[in-house]
């Protein structure tokens, strides 16, 4: 086992419960570093609507996604945590967490089950690859490493936070092995906007609230948050896709937000259109139409002058708050996306999870060639995955167990 991540964890558990040796190799110092960062707001495990709307969230991915979610769906997800003494509940968004709304309690406790499975661990040990005898290398602290396994499960992640182990450097090891890989992109990310460097100075990090943003024919509801480079959040991640292929493929995307998605167009006019005196714009908008300094912020940079706000009907500025236009210049680092798009071809793996080219190896989670939004769906996939490629691994295992001694070789 290669990658000490969710997937990666969900696959030992799977393999070791049907009496594989498992040992996972780790290049980090530590296990589930970014599980650990994804707890810190409160672990979204996965979410309670029903099963195919949830199966939809993963786009074109969903036909090759759903046999390993139908095997190990939500609620299996749920009864899991609570096995390992940590309940859930599902919160007003349908989004289901651990009650502990941490990380670190269920991830103490899924060790402790590991452990007294015989899974091993080795830390600080990178994949680079297969020696040409067909065993996995790696480097370590102590030098180079080689090890025999009669199958090996590759769970090591996109490309998001590479500091924290996912770096999407095994892409390069796959390609060389003939497998198709699609190009690793940022999903659920921020974009860039070109702020006026009043709007920046003064709203940087401030929240916009109680909005919804539309692209195309979608739109979502929401919050999103001012960056010193442009926006991201919630609702700014739901549309990153559609968002990120826009600018890729014309240099821009014209987001509209809606800044007070709870009143309709008309009753908005009505309250704008009562004598503004001797109020200042700012003062006359927070009055009249409810809006926050930010949100007025931003209608500003989408009109790119007070003066054209000021001399607008009541009709007018009525509409432009329902739809205020934001040109997004790019899509934010990789880096700093929540989980990544691209990756290996479902076209290269068989029903096991297994690849196609290299017999008795198996992925699973990110490294795959999929991407969803955030509210629990990520994680329920990487787990998914993780069973599905145990599963897999063990199948391709059973034969080689009726052959050999008990004291053979073990799974990677």
């Amino acid at each position: 086992m290669i990658g000490g991540g969710p997937s990666g964890l969900m696959a030992a558990e799977i393999a070791a419960a049907g009496g594989a040796r498992v040992t996972v190799y780790e290049q980090m110092p530590s296990i589930g570093r970014k599980f650990m960062l994804a707890g810190r707001g409160g672990l979204n495990l996965t979410h309670s609507e029903d099963f195919e709307s949830f199966m939809h969230r993963y786009g074109g991915a969903e036909a090759a996604l759903r046999p390993a979610i139908e095997a190990f769906p939500p609620d299996a997800l749920r009864a899991w945590s609570e096995a390992l003494g940590q309940p859930t509940f599902v919160g007003t968004s349908g989004r289901v967490f651990p009650k502990a709304m941490k990380a670190s309690p269920l991830l103490r406790a899924w060790l402790r089950r590991l452990a007294d499975a015989g899974v091993a661990f080795e830390f600080r040990h990178r994949w680079i690859g297969w020696h040409e005898d067909g065993r996995l290398q790696f480097d370590s602290p102590g030098g180079p490493v080689t090890v025999a396994a009669d199958a090996a499960i590759l769970a090591l992640g996109g490309a998001s936070w590479p500091r924290l182990g996912s770096d999407g450097g095994w892409a390069n090891i796959l390609e060389r092995e003939g497998i198709a890989i699609a190009p690793l992109k940022p999903a659920n990310c921020g974009f860039t906007v070109a702020w006026s460097d009043v709007f920046r100075a003064r709203f940087e990090g401030a929240p916009l609230k109680r909005i919804a943003l539309s692209f195309g024919d979608v739109t979502v509801r929401g919050e999103a948050i001012v960056t010193r480079m442009g926006l991201e959040g919630g609702a700014v991640y739901a549309l990153s896709g559609a968002l990120r292929d826009a600018v890729a493929a014309s240099g821009e995307a014209i987001l509209h937000v809606d800044l007070r998605s709870d009143l309709a167009a008309q009753i908005l006019a009505k309250a704008l259109a009562v004598p503004r005196r001797k109020q200042s714009l700012s003062t006359f908008l927070r009055k009249a139409a409810g809006l926050s300094p930010v949100a007025i912020g931003l209608l500003r940079e989408s009109a790119r002058s007070a003066v054209d706000l000021a001399a607008m009907p009541a009709q007018t500025l009525a509409n432009l708050i329902k739809k205020a236009p934001i040109r997004l210049t790019g899509t934010a680092p990789i880096a700093r996306a929540i989980s990544s798009a691209g990756g290996i071809s479902f076209a290269e793996i068989d029903e096991r999870f297994m690849l196609r080219k290299k017999p008795g190896v198996f992925v699973a989670g990110e490294m795959l060639d999929w991407e969803a939004p955030t509210g629990g769906y990520l994680l329920q996939a990487c787990v998914s995955t993780g069973a599905a490629a145990g599963r897999g691994a063990l199948e391709w295992l059973a034969p080689l167990r009726c052959l050999s001694p008990p004291a053979g070789k073990g799974s990677g």
